[in-house]
């Protein structure tokens, strides 16, 4: 792949691609196609069924990714208006219709400064965030689903399908953001569900279940709702910081700081935000969290006080750290 900003550039990006694409593949052909600074991921919910009628949701911002893996998601999108909206439902049936698709899936978007968006792909099935889009418009996909493999048609009245309040995700995984996300395995010898207003948990663990090498790291998903983008924030920062996981480390600490932080606050954020302002998310020491630490460990009879910075990285067996893998303490 390359990146070519000046046309005096374009000559020479196409040789170098051919030639590597030649060498690597026995296949010189490529394509060229706009590059988007800083886009916004937006997706669409759409379904088809057997009788020729197609529907679609309204948009999921889903920007906020590491790694093109999404972490945090919503609806609906502070960057989307009502006119946008609807051209993005707009193609999104246009999509099922051209398909003759049948069943659950997701149109994904790259929006634009500008507010052009751009065809990414078609994902043929329900998508991890679908939850923000049941929330927000009152309807159960997956039954939806069901209903419409089973050849029953769609009864839902286009006109009806407008987003009612706000709904965000975050996506816990088993891995420790402070380490280079690396994973985290173990046994969840606590695995409580938050007790909050307006929150959903969305999981296959429970606990005493062992978490291996072998699966994606995703624990669950929790969802808040909010009648205002605000209440959603602040039922989901509420839910995350009374989630009880013990046994593995897990991000959670790094999602309430990007929750917390000014820029999703305002939703001035794109697909690159979190990769390229990783300093803004680093945990942040404090004394009274050094104090804490220093009277626990001793407390616990450790020779040597760490920081809960450390968490489950000490191998001295009588430290909180080292049987409370995931253990911190709330700010």
């Amino acid at each position: 792949m390359r990146l070519v900003r000046e046309i005096e550039e374009l000559d020479e990006a196409v040789q170098r691609a051919k030639s590597e694409a030649l060498k690597a593949f026995g296949d010189d052909r490529i394509f060229l196609e706009r590059f988007i600074e800083n886009p916004r991921h937006i997706e669409v919910q759409i379904f088809g069924d057997k009788h020729g009628n197609a529907i679609c949701f309204g948009e999921r911002e889903c920007s906020l990714q590491r790694r093109y893996q999404k972490i945090v998601e919503e609806a609906p999108s502070l960057a989307v208006d009502s006119e946008l909206r609807s051209k993005l439902v707009e193609a999104g049936v246009n999509a099922v219709k051209a398909l003759n698709y049948t069943g659950a899936g997701t149109v994904e978007f790259i929006l634009d400064s500008t507010g052009q968006f751009y065809f990414l792909e078609v994902n043929t099935r329900l998508q991890v965030e679908h939850p923000v889009t049941e929330l927000v418009y009152g309807v159960d996909l997956v039954a939806l689903q069901i209903a419409v493999a089973q050849g029953e048609p769609l009864n839902l009245d286009p006109l009806n399908l407008t987003p009612r309040g706000w709904a965000i995700e975050a996506r816990i995984y088993a891995e420790d953001p402070d380490k280079g996300f690396m994973p985290s395995v173990g046994t969840l010898a606590v695995f409580n569900k938050p007790q909050g207003h307006n929150l959903r948990l969305d999981t296959g663990f429970r606990q005493g279940d062992e978490v291996s090498i072998h699966f994606d790291p995703m624990l669950a998903k929790l969802i808040a709702y909010g009648c205002t983008r605000e209440q959603a924030r602040l039922n989901l920062l509420s839910g995350l910081k009374n989630l009880a996981v013990l046994g593995v480390t897990t991000n959670i600490p790094y999602l309430i700081r990007i929750l917390d932080h000014q820029t999703f606050v305002t939703g001035q954020f794109h697909t690159q935000f979190l990769e390229t302002h990783t300093a803004l998310f680093e945990p942040v020491e404090r004394p009274e969290r050094q104090a804490l630490a220093a009277a626990l460990a001793g407390a616990f009879g450790s020779k040597t006080p760490r920081s809960p910075k450390a968490e489950s990285q000490t191998s001295t067996p009588d430290t909180p750290w080292q049987s409370l893998g995931a253990w911190r303490q709330n700010s």
